[in-house]
């Protein structure tokens, strides 16, 4: 599951981010995050916390920093 994930994620930050730009608010971006969460954590739980840090990535958001815990 992980490896799919990482796979997934991969896709998305080649094919697709480059089409849509700098949209993200945070450092790390969100998809470099989620990556990093489900190395760190695991499929679930690491899965898990990039969802929550995608909600948060919005218009409204002061964004900034915001590492793995």
């Amino acid at each position: 599951m992980k490896s799919l994930l990482r796979v997934l994620l991969k896709a998305y930050q080649y094919f697709i981010s480059p089409m849509l730009g700098r949209q993200c608010r945070f450092h790390p971006s969100c998809s470099n995050y989620a990556l990093e969460a489900i190395e760190r954590h695991g499929a679930l739980r690491g899965g898990s916390l990039a969802v929550r840090r995608v909600c948060r990535c919005h218009p409204w958001s002061a964004g900034g920093y915001d590492p793995v815990p």
